[in-house]
């Protein structure tokens, strides 16, 4: 197994630090190695926020933000149109083939230069409705993290959806994570929606499910034509 670069790109209170725990705890419960990094500044909501993930079959040394990742996570439409990020440009250091998830349920929001740049690198674009998923399946903004990670999954079969499962259980269950006191706040924020853990657990799984199944590739070539900058359709 390739080693899994992943660098999630978002705004405070979308839970990447979250979605980088359960994914990296589900990598660990499918027999793989990973380490996870968050990184945020000034802890508030629609801050930049970024997390890294690393899972491989292998042993894992390296620490800390992922420069070169294969996979990019772009969890708010802003992280692009607006650079609400810590890397510039969102796809800074992208590797050759690699591959970007947009949470959009509308235009990407790449520019011309920047898809140039993306089309010699030979990278796959992306796009989920994440958020509009969650909102429709689990009836909150909250999982959207929990969209994107299906999407990922829906994409590359990084790790299998019984162990996110687990993963999810542990997370919101009882064991002791604390990546900060905003993360933990939003954790218990999202268990109050639902009455029973079972509960909370099968709404989420049920989000990745959907989004697994909803994300959509996107021709890059067609994208800097003149047709539809979404679907890519001509004329």
């Amino acid at each position: 197994m390739k080693m899994a670069l992943i660098r999630m790109s978002g705004l405070g209170g979308q839970g990447l630090v979250t979605a980088a725990h359960i994914l990296g705890t589900a990598a660990t419960k499918d027999g793989l190695m990973a380490t996870v990094n968050p990184f945020f500044g000034a802890e508030k909501r629609l801050a930049p926020a970024e997390s890294y993930v690393r899972i491989s079959a292998e042993p894992i040394y390296q620490r800390g933000e992922v420069l070169f990742p294969n996979i990019i996570m772009i969890f708010h439409p802003h992280v692009i149109t607006l650079g609400k990020c810590y890397t510039m440009p969102f796809f800074d250091g992208l590797q050759p083939e690699g591959t970007i998830i947009v949470n959009t349920d509308g235009d990407l929001g790449i520019g011309r230069e920047d898809l140039e740049k993306l089309s010699a690198l030979g990278a796959r674009l992306y796009s989920i409705p994440a958020t509009a998923i969650a909102v429709r399946v689990a009836e909150t903004e909250l999982a959207t993290n929990m969209a994107m990670l299906g999407a990922l999954i829906g994409i590359a079969r990084i790790v299998t959806f019984g162990s996110l499962r687990e993963a999810v259980l542990e997370r919101f269950g009882g064991a002791k994570f604390v990546a900060s006191g905003t993360t933990a706040a939003l954790d218990n924020v999202l268990a109050a929606k639902f009455t029973k853990m079972d509960q909370l657990v099968d709404r989420n799984m049920q989000v990745m499910e959907a989004a697994a199944e909803a994300v959509q590739e996107h021709s890059i070539t067609a994208l800097r034509g003149d047709g539809c900058r979404v679907c890519g359709r001509q004329g």
